[in-house]
């Protein structure tokens, strides 16, 4: 329905009018604060890192209709501030803390170019990732060396300390007793989303987790003692993503106390992790004969594999793997990702795992895993950043066979292809870029969008052929094929957001006039001059994002490939989108602007098929924690590919108000109410928005990083649907 809705308006006349609605308003500075901040926030506030009122309760815990209390800091000193990032200045709060939502507008706040903006920063590069490697603790250990406090007391905003009450009370964080614990852990939370472990090499056990992992004596910041210490690499590393997992008896499992603790040690089993990896690779012989150490192969590691069919010298590769990820989601750190991938990928093609043979051996498909994940993580650090790709993608040097699924021979290879139309479709970004700004020959250009677009079409479909069930093999890695198959599809749709959006939103000047500021070729005309007045006073959208994901597409007809130079204009912007480089583009607005719908409908739809964790629990004592966590469901875990959630959201959100602003200013529409889509329209594409937000709403329980990606498209959302006069 939404689709047949939206070609009816975007075909009426054959062009979108939103030019005239989006010029013709003048642009409304809005104050970033209009408030100071607060002198002291209350706990809750500060772990979520939200703004507080500093009233008591205050307004968010009231509408959260959670516990709120203030306790005294023991540091002192006000707080020195941060100076904001560049590139989001108007995201950061004076307590250096990026600023989670997009505040909703007004229902008298009209002008369209501020709406794009409510939507723009959705598709920016890291859009929505909160990071915690520069969080308020660390200014406010220094701000009292620094800053006089002549009465002792603390007027700013402190971090907060719990009481001592906190001192006995136990900890209840998700860790494990024995290696075997966190290897059937793994199997339960981590490899149905990232499989760089072969399948189980024994049946799944009941999921049991210490009941007390420790206890704090000051802070649940403080360093943990650990009752139990992971021997390998890649157990610690698995253990700091377990960590994040609410612990099954944890009767607060959201409170600012159990975040705070879980994500204490989650950082320490990283950080150990991180040494461990280290000592793994040291050449030993460097300290007492140097002159040899460089001669001797490498040193054998003297511990029992942490899986048996993974040779241990492959743990330090899959261990910096699972970092990558989690500098990434939990910590918001996109340089310390590219770091532990390039690591990864140095140490592999050390030993030459990117040219491995057909070998049949116990340990073959521990090192194809290795390899292609290894290979999987660094392109997904391109992608994420919108940066150039550190490798040659289609290197004939890689010769590994992929791995396998024995539930879906297909699987493996599907994934990694993804991937490569993924990267491939961020590099066409770049390039796009480059070649609009420097008014280059856009010859190259539109072939490549046409090239990209097929390739993505192909490798959709083949990822649409169920498995053949009659190929045999166990069903052991039944449902970690479907969450691939899932995740390819994902990156596919996220690709063709990639591939269409620039000539999707082409026909509105202020998307123009972001993307290339662009000017009219014909500066004597008189539309060319107003044109370009107008653009002036406009906004507009930023650089596309990162984003993996999958679309299906079809063929268009012969129709939609012309390009769309013929369409009736309005004359003021006629000189404008008659630009050549605009319409030789090998597909038509309509159908781009299409194109980017459905993929972004098919995002929403496989994030949501993504499996849950489903651990094992002993009958006798069922995990309570589920009655208090969204949906009643573990969270999800791994998210590399988080990022597409922003850029499904961005373009259904463009779509959406493209889409209605057409309905505003096309004539012949009759009455008003034929202004507005109907409620079916609405209904879809609310839904596919609710189902994005109830998908990073599971991922943030585990990955802080991406809670700000969940109040970014929230207060996107609450923009759109809660404000329904925008467009009187």
């Amino acid at each position: 329905m939404v689709l047949e809705h939206f070609e009816h308006q975007v075909n009426h006349n054959g062009v979108s009018a939103v030019t005239q609605s989006m010029a013709s308003r003048p642009t409304v500075v809005r104050k970033k604060f209009a408030k100071p901040p607060v002198k002291v926030a209350c706990l809750a506030c500060r772990a979520s890192r939200t703004r507080c009122d500093g009233q008591d309760p205050c307004i968010n815990c009231l509408s959260k209709k959670r516990k709120c209390s203030y306790l005294p800091s023991k540091r002192g000193g006000p707080r020195q501030k941060k100076k904001p990032p560049a590139l989001a200045e108007d995201n950061v709060r004076p307590d250096g803390a990026i600023h989670p939502a997009i505040s909703p507008i007004s229902p008298d706040f009209e002008d369209p170019a501020a709406i794009f903006g409510q939507i723009d920063v959705l598709s920016a590069p890291g859009a929505g990732l909160r990071s915690l490697d520069f969080s308020s603790d660390v200014h406010s250990m220094f701000a009292g060396l620094f800053v006089p406090n002549d009465d002792g007391s603390s007027h700013a905003q402190m971090e907060p300390t719990p009481s001592s009450s906190s001192v006995s009370s136990p900890t209840v964080v998700r860790t494990y007793g024995s290696e075997h614990q966190i290897l059937n852990a793994y199997y339960d939370f981590v490899h149905n989303y990232f499989p760089v472990l072969p399948p189980r090499a024994i049946p799944p056990m009941i999921d049991y987790p210490l009941e007390g992992a420790g206890s704090f004596t000051e802070s649940p910041s403080e360093e943990p003692v650990l009752i139990y210490r992971p021997r390998s690499p890649l157990s610690l590393a698995i253990s700091a993503v377990l960590a994040l997992v609410p612990h099954p008896n944890d009767p607060e499992p959201l409170s600012p106390i159990s975040i705070i603790r879980r994500r204490t040690y989650a950082h320490t089993f990283a950080q150990l992790a991180t040494s461990s990896i280290e000592s793994d690779c040291e050449l030993h012989a460097s300290s007492t004969k140097a002159s040899e150490a460089l001669s001797n192969d490498r040193p054998l590691i003297d511990r029992e594999p942490f899986h048996p069919r993974a040779p241990v010298e492959l743990e330090s590769i899959l261990a910096l793997l699972v970092l990558a990820v989690y500098e990434y989601t939990q910590r918001g750190n996109l340089l310390k990702m590219r770091l532990r991938a390039d690591q990864a990928l140095a140490i592999a093609l050390d030993m030459s795992l990117q040219s491995l043979g057909e070998e049949s051996d116990g340990c073959a498909e521990a090192r194809r895993r290795a390899w292609w994940m290894t290979y999987y993580c660094v392109l997904q650090v391109s992608i994420v950043s919108t940066t150039p790709l550190s490798i040659i993608a289609n290197n004939p040097q890689f010769t590994t066979p992929y791995p396998r699924f024995s539930a879906d021979q297909d699987g493996w290879p599907i994934l990694i292809l993804s991937q490569q139309v993924l990267v491939s479709a961020t590099q066409y970004v770049i390039d796009l870029k480059k070649y609009v700004t420097a008014r280059e020959d856009m010859s190259y250009i539109h072939e490549r969008m046409r090239q990209l677009d097929s390739w993505a079409s192909n490798v959709l479909a083949r990822s649409n052929v169920p498995p053949d069930p009659m190929l045999g093999g166990d069903m052991a890695e039944h449902t970690t094929a479907q969450g691939i198959r899932s995740i390819a599809r994902i990156k596919l749709s996220s690709a063709q957001i990639k591939i269409h959006r620039f000539r999707a939103f082409s026909d509105i000047p202020i998307f123009l006039k972001k993307h290339c500021d662009l000017t009219v070729a014909n500066s004597t005309s008189s539309a060319s001059k107003s044109a370009s007045k107008l653009l002036d006073r406009a906004g507009g959208i930023s650089n596309i994002g990162c984003c993996d994901s999958l679309n299906q597409f079809q063929q268009p007809p012969p129709s939609e490939y012309a390009p769309s130079s013929t369409s009736p204009m309005s004359s003021k912007f006629q000189t404008l989108t008659q630009s050549s480089f605009i319409n030789e583009f090998p597909y038509s607005c309509p159908y781009s602007a299409r194109a980017c719908l459905k993929a972004s409908l098919k995002i929403s739809q496989m994030f949501q098929s993504l499996p849950i964790p489903q651990p094992l629990s002993d009958p006798a004592n069922p995990p309570q924690v589920l009655q208090l966590l969204p949906q009643n469901q573990y969270p999800r875990t791994m998210p590399s590919f988080a990022c597409c959630l922003m850029q499904g959201s961005y373009a259904l959100l463009m779509v959406y108000h493209k889409t209605r602003v057409d309905n505003l200013v096309l004539p012949g529409l009759g009455s008003a109410q034929a202004s507005h889509p109907s409620n079916q329209f609405n209904e879809e594409f609310r839904q596919a928005l609710e189902r994005i937000i109830a998908a990073v709403t599971n991922y943030a329980v585990s990955s802080e990083a991406l809670d700000g990606m969940k109040e970014e498209i929230e207060g996107a959302y609450q923009t759109t649907f809660d404000q329904p006069m925008f467009f009187r």
